[in-house]
């Protein structure tokens, strides 16, 4: 279901049912959890073609003529990178077409920011933004993200992440996600591609999909990725939501993952790209490979994969590419269709036009390296010592007013768990502080000392890996508590000091602990990636750094700076343990931010993304266990828990958790009153039939001359640069082959294109599952008499009891921050559920503090019942 439009002075929230919907209507979904023996990924031929959505027409119209008049090999050129190290100085680039003014597009990382940049700010993480619940502010980040990448001359920016959903707690890359929920990704996704878009920066929603662990992850020439063994149904009620969001959000690029899923490699899985992404989600932008994830030549071709990155076989470096020169082979031999080239290339094209990038007074060069911070530099280093030097870095700087942005998103993410006896906010004159943990002060080597920030060392503002941006500096929580309190003493050790002087009964200890996890590119502390050594408890000895100060102090605050959850048992209860704030990632505004709570500026309004448990075997096996070394077989990743992950599964079980999910508590107090639902749009049971594809463009071509793919003669060319022309004879024995070779095709396959399944029909899927059916409204009131505060509002779907199908017992499905409300103020939220039925919508604080329900039969609301769990 779509959002409703609200009054001027009303905030607006939804609340969907569109994927169970589907579950409910498609007879291809499964009910409960098959076998892994019937999961499979069966072919779907051939790739679909794009430009038949409304506000992708005018692009595509540009973008087929300008690839009309391109020859082949400069067709093969965009869809390809030109090797690893190797482009114009970013994560990667295509090739170009200088002769028709398509330019090497810069496609570059960093979850928070422009990586590997200089003049550029780093952001909180996206696990940060996600713990606002607070829309405005996930658009706001990604606007801020958008000018950035736009300033420095990046094309596509390689974000947002939302796979991993965040199923398995150690997973290395959860805090590139929004949080351990569909719809909490959902909405992550769509503010921040919206937001992102809207600068004429091309983003790319990653990485479809199951790739939530990252041990494993890879094929390479000893042992092929793990499979990840996901129903149909769960793939879509869970895992394809936010990816559903995002297309429909008009995103410019999928990038997929480097796990199979069902036993094919995601790269190569005809299922996934041709029949999931492009036909019944109906992406209109391109499909790239993760980097050094290219699997095959002609399969991928054909299984829609439009363009690979960074264009180097599984082995880099070695001058070779599945395309590239290959594909211009295979195009001549009549292996991959003209028109799937063709198709290939408008997509790419397409979203270059859709976001205004032809005009180069919108959107300038490329202007940093990735490789180097002077000036100067190697213009392909990859092909060191055979490389040109230039100029590489001008040093533009792309920071504006962007620190505030930062830092009103790591301030309002804070997360405050506990807080007994009202110690926090603390006094900056009355209390005497003393600070103890290596977490609070900067890396001494230099924020940036370890490459991609890959170690635990210093105030934690980013996980590690290809999600991380270089500091242009790091306001750490101790500089900023000594800015602001007259009595503050810092124990810079992860060791309880042997000798402190005798604590005041007022004294107030802080520490600070962490837990970090990252990519499966660097081993830190012996986890790789994934928290495989470290489990879910602290890092560094933090349990028993604080326990000693709970021995010694009668008040005692716990700052988590962590990349998800962590188990809190060793110390929660302790007497003198009582405050305990999780502060995320916050980036380079970590200090200020963290006082502006700590001292009561403002009041904590963040919520966890995620549950925090009591025990690491709260949760099924098949998420805390993380997959191992099969030998020569392939690993095999079970998702046998299903629909349930998270607070779906405590919920289940009736396991109560420490720390729900949505968890956070604040300086006041909020109540839900006066709630009311009322109907919008009468919805059928099933949705309608999808409207057919209009407006598609011809591909068709007759195979090209020889000539077309054959280099230039005088055309200077770079050891190891990957280029998509071959010699003459190679040219014309590839035509020869035509003739007399087949190749085989897989079962399955075909030239026709199909109308499209009845899920599908618009970006997105089929439009009748975005419609508005219900409208509620609630009254949100700061009953508190001292200070004021920010509410977000939670509203989770119960099902019926009787429909068929097992159902969680409450699912999110959309959330909304309120102004700041001073004591005694109110304002009112519109929600938007399901279908006719049983269905009853709870609403309030978190998914364990739910006392407003409103149900859809009857349309009555009723405020201070009890909850659904």
């Amino acid at each position: 279901m779509g959002l409703a439009m609200a009054p001027a002075a009303v905030l607006a929230l939804a609340v969907r049912v569109c994927a169970a919907a589907a579950a409910l209507a498609n007879p291809v979904f499964s009910q409960g959890i098959e076998t892994r023996a019937e999961l499979r990924s069966p072919g779907y031929y051939p790739a679909p073609y794009g430009g038949w959505a409304d506000d992708w027409v005018e692009s595509y119209a540009k973008a087929r003529k300008l690839v009309d008049a391109m020859t082949l090999a400069e067709k093969t050129n965009i869809t390809s990178g030109t090797g690893i190290f190797m482009g114009a100085r970013c994560t990667g680039n295509t090739g170009s077409v200088p002769r028709l003014g398509f330019p090497q597009l810069c496609l570059n990382d960093g979850q928070n920011g422009v990586r590997q940049a200089d003049h550029v700010t780093v952001f909180p993480d996206a696990i940060t933004a996600g713990a606002t619940f607070d829309k405005q502010l996930l658009r706001r980040r990604a606007e801020a993200i958008g000018d950035e990448a736009r300033t420095k001359g990046v094309n596509v920016w390689l974000g947002p992440t939302v796979g991993p959903m965040g199923r398995k707690p150690k997973g290395g890359r959860n805090w590139e996600g929004f949080g351990a929920d569909p719809v909490l990704q959902a909405v992550g996704a769509r503010e921040t591609i919206r937001g992102v878009q809207s600068r004429g920066v091309i983003a790319t929603i990653k990485h479809f999909i199951g790739n939530e662990q990252e041990m494993y992850r890879m094929y390479n020439p000893i042992q092929r990725a793990y499979s990840s063994n996901i129903d149909d149904r769960v793939l879509h009620e869970l895992y394809m939501w936010p990816f559903a969001e995002g297309i429909r959000a008009g995103v410019g690029s999928v990038m997929m993952a480097y796990n199979a899923v069902n036993g094919s490699a995601s790269s190569q899985n005809a299922l996934l790209i041709n029949g999931l992404v492009k036909d019944e989600l109906g992406l209109q932008g391109f499909v790239m490979t993760d980097w050094l994830g290219h699997m095959s030549g002609v399969a991928s071709a054909l299984a829609g994969l439009d363009m690979d990155m960074p264009g180097d076989t599984q082995v880099p470096l070695v001058g070779a590419s599945y395309w590239m020169g290959e594909l211009t082979r295979a195009v001549l031999n009549g292996s991959v269709p003209v028109d799937r080239l063709n198709d290939m290339a408008t997509r790419i094209v397409a979203a270059w036009y859709r976001m205004g990038q032809d005009q180069p007074s919108r959107f300038p060069a490329t202007n940093f390296d990735t490789n180097t911070r002077h000036r100067e530099g190697l213009l392909y280093p990859g092909a060191w010592p055979d490389s040109p030097i230039g100029v590489v870095n001008h040093f533009v700087p792309a920071q504006a007013d962007h620190d505030v942005v930062a830092r009103n998103v790591a301030r309002d993410a804070i997360t405050l768990l506990k807080n007994e006896g009202g110690l926090l906010p603390l006094s900056p004159v009355a209390q005497a502080l003393r600070v103890f943990g290596t977490g609070a002060q900067a890396n001494p080597d230099g924020p940036n000392a370890c490459a991609d920030r890959n170690c635990n060392k210093g105030t934690l503002g980013q996980g590690w890996g290809s999600g991380t941006v270089d500091y242009m500096y790091l306001d750490d929580p101790i500089s900023a508590l000594r800015s602001r309190a007259r009595n503050v003493v810092f124990h810079n050790s992860d060791l309880f000091p042997p000798v402190v002087d005798e604590p005041g009964k007022d004294d107030v200890a802080i520490v600070f602990v962490t837990s970090d996890a990252g990519e499966n590119t660097y081993i830190v502390e012996g986890n790789h990636g994934d928290r495989d050594a470290s489990g879910l408890y602290v890092w560094h000895g933090g349990d028993r750094l604080v326990q000693e100060a709970a021995k010694r102090y009668n008040n005692v605050v716990v700052v988590i700076h962590t990349v998800g959850p962590v188990l809190l048992e060793r110390w929660v209860d302790l007497p003198s343990v009582k405050s305990v704030l999780i502060a995320h990632l916050p980036g380079q505004e970590a200090g200020r931010s963290l006082t502006d709570v700590l001292f009561g500026d403002v009041s904590p309004s963040g919520h966890l993304p995620y549950s925090i448990t009591r025990r690491e075997e709260d949760l099924p096996w098949s998420v805390t266990d993380l997959v191992g070394w099969a030998g020569l077989k392939q690993p095999q990743d079970p998702y046998s828990e299903g629909l349930y992950i998270d607070y779906r599964y405590l919920n289940k079980k009736g396991i109560k958790s420490r720390y729900a999910f949505g968890h956070g508590l604040s300086y006041t107090s909020f109540a839900y009153t006066n709630a009311t639902i009322a109907i919008v749009t009468p919805l059928t049971p099933t949705p309608p039939p999808r409207a057919p594809k209009r407006g598609i463009l011809d591909y068709s071509q007759s195979m090209p001359a020889p000539a077309e793919a054959v280099q230039p003669s005088g055309f200077h060319t770079h050891w190891r640069y990957l280029y998509s022309w071959l010699s003459n004879s190679a040219a014309e024995s590839a035509v020869r082959d035509a003739a007399t070779r087949k190749y085989p095709y897989p079962d399955g396959y075909s030239t026709e294109q199909r109308p499209g399944p009845r899920a599908g029909g618009g970006q997105g899927g089929n439009p009748a599952l975005w419609d508005v059916a219900y409208k509620l409204s609630v009254r949100v009131t700061n009953i508190g008499t001292r200070r004021s505060g920010k509410a977000s509002v939670q509203a989770y779907l119960q099902f019926p009891d009787k429909t068929g199908y097992e159902m969680p017992v409450i699912q999110l499905r959309d959330f909304e921050k309120t102004k700041q409300l001073a004591p005694g103020e109110s304002t009112t939220d519109w929600v938007v559920p399901a279908v006719d039925g049983a269905y009853r919508v709870w609403l309030g604080a978190a998914s364990d503090d739910l006392t407003t329900v409103c149900r859809v039969d009857g349309l009555v609301c009723n405020d201070g019942v009890k909850g659904p769990v």
